[in-house]
Parts: structure tokens; C-alpha cells; sequence
């Protein structure tokens, strides 16, 4: 979703979420082994918070942008600069603008795919340190040559929750309060585990609805019609692939408690049962089968948090 442009930030925000997530797996082990089952989920939530407040910085400092793999990818891809449609595929200029003089070499000098170009840039700027070298005057009337020639650069500015709004109406509210549920559904999730256990449905079923409301939102406020052009998302390469990336996750409810252990592992077992007489295939599924189990831990239930 292209909404402007934003100021980069320093601080590290996809290194520490992966941190987070890493560290996450230490604090669960530990909790468990000295506090048991049901109070290592005060420490999750701990944890689970902290990545909360963690991804709404980074949502808010992208300028308000999706987050990709929960924020430990960044989501930085712009639109090509429209200045490159002066060139043709074959990165030759186009004929018939009206550029004044100097255009070709400046031109050649800034097109990276051209040959002669970068040719020419080589020895413009030889011929202009030589130069300088014995004419100190001729830096300056290059400085301002150069001042001249190059545009001045954009004022970037954030985007801001009031431009957003301004700009996309209800659609734009819809959109952040989509991203808002999709990066605090781990904690609702986690908070509701640590209230009515693994065993209730409660957590499972208001997990499940809080990521198809979200990615209703996401469904309504990208499609093209009932609402004018300038209120449409338009979602990049990479945020389409996003999208379909939070659906697949939601296959990851089959392993969560306690759907899993009511149904998802009576399957799994009953077809281990029924190719366990046949040589490989048996002695396969059976390790497949042996493989999945162990890995339904609460990772399983967080995965894509």
C-alpha cells in the first residue's frame, strides 16, 4: 500500500520481533519447568505485549504501512520513480521532449544500464578533476552547474492516523483497525488461554474471528468497487503476497488445541493405523505421523504472531 513517504527509522524493529519470538521459546521452557503449566502463561503474555507494542511502533513509524511476517520483514518497497519513463526498455532516452542543452550527457551519465553512459560519466569526471586541479574558479562553477542540473530533493513526511483518515475516509479507519487486531490477536489469544486453559473453545473460536474480521477489512477496503479511486488500498507485490500468506495460516488451526486433540490427532492416528501394515509407507506415516504430534506445541497455536 503506497500512502506516502515515511523517515527511516534507526531503531531495529524486524531484528528485535525476531529476538522476541526467539526469546519467547527460552521464557516458556523456563516458566514451565519452575512455575508448571498454568502460570508460564503469565510470563507469555508478558512477552506477547511487549511484541504487541513493539509492531504498533513499527506500524506507526512505516507510516502506517501492512506489516509483513508480523513485522520481522520490512515492508519498504516503493513505486519506480516516475523520471525513468524517459527511458525505453532499452534504456535508451525517448526522442522529442524538449530538454535543454547538456540533456543528452546528463542523461547518458545517470542511465546505469547504458554503456556509452557510464563511458561518458567517466570521463566527464576526469576531465573535471583534472580541470579543478589547475582552475580552483572551476569547482565552483560545477558546484553550481550541479545545483542547477539536480532536482531538489522531496520533503518526506509521515504519514500520519489524521492523513490516513483525511485521505481514505472509512476506509482508511477500516484499514488500521484491521492491522490493529491482526498484530494484538496473539495477545487476546494468549491472555484468553491464560483465563479458561488450552481445553476451552472460547480462545480458539475468538482467535478465529478476530483474524476473519481482520482480513474481511483488509477484503473490503482493497476491492475496487463501492468506493472512488482515491479511497482505494492498492496493495504492492509484496502485501498481496502478505495476504495470502495470513490465509494459509489459518490451515494452523487444525493443530491448535483443543480442535487438535479432538479431532486433528484421532485422524492423524486412525491413518497411521490403516498404513501401518504396509512395508515403508506404514513405517513413514508412522514417523510423519510421530513428527507432527511432537510439534504441536504452542508455537504451533502463535505461529504467524
Amino acid at each position: 500500500m503506497q500512502t506516502g513517504s515515511v523517515e527511516p527509522h534507526s531503531f531495529p524493529y524486524s531484528l528485535c520481533i525476531s529476538s522476541l519470538k526467539d526469546l519467547e521459546t527460552l521464557i516458556e521452557v523456563v516458566a514451565q519447568h519452575y512455575y508448571g503449566d498454568d502460570k508460564k502463561w503469565n510470563f507469555i503474555a508478558v512477552t506477547e505485549a511487549t511484541k504487541v507494542l513493539v509492531r504498533l511502533a513499527l506500524f506507526r513509524n512505516s507510516g502506517y504501512k501492512m506489516l509483513l511476517h508480523g513485522g520481522e520483514t520490512p515492508n519498504d518497497e516503493r513505486q519506480l520513480d516516475t523520471s525513468t519513463s524517459q527511458y525505453n526498455v532499452d534504456g535508451f532516452p525517448k526522442y522529442g521532449g524538449h530538454h535543454g542543452p547538456g540533456y543528452l550527457r546528463t542523461n547518458h551519465a545517470q542511465n546505469p544500464w547504458n554503456l556509452e553512459g557510464r563511458a561518458l560519466s567517466a570521463l566527464n569526471t576526469f576531465g573535471e578533476t583534472a580541470r579543478m586541479g589547475s582552475d580552483p574558479s572551476w569547482l565552483h562553477r560545477v558546484q553550481h552547474q550541479h545545483a542547477i542540473i539536480e532536482p531538489p530533493r522531496p520533503v518526506i513526511q509521515r504519514t500520519t492516523i489524521s492523513t490516513i483518515l483525511s485521505e481514505k475516509g472509512l476506509h482508511g479507519g477500516l484499514f488500521l483497525a484491521g492491522e490493529v487486531l491482526f498484530i494484538t490477536r496473539p495477545l487476546i489469544y494468549v491472555l484468553f488461554i491464560r483465563r479458561y486453559g488450552t481445553r476451552s473453545w472460547i480462545p480458539w473460536f475468538l482467535s478465529l474471528a478476530v483474524d476473519f474480521v481482520g482480513m474481511g477489512i483488509l477484503s473490503k477496503v482493497t476491492k475496487s468497487g463501492g468506493h472512488t479511486e482515491e479511497q482505494q488500498f492498492h496493495l504492492s507485490i509484496s502485501e498481496n503476497d502478505e495476504v495470502k500468506r495470513r490465509k494459509l495460516l489459518w490451515a494452523l488451526y487444525l493443530m491448535r488445541d483443543p480442535f487438535f486433540s479432538k479431532y486433528t490427532r484421532q485422524r492423524l492416528e486412525s491413518t497411521k493405523n490403516i498404513l501401518e501394515p504396509v512395508p515403508i509407507i506404514g513405517f513413514l506415516a508412522e514417523k510423519i505421523v510421530e513428527l507432527i504430534i511432537g510439534a504441536q506445541t504452542r508455537y504451533t497455536y502463535m505461529s504467524g504472531s
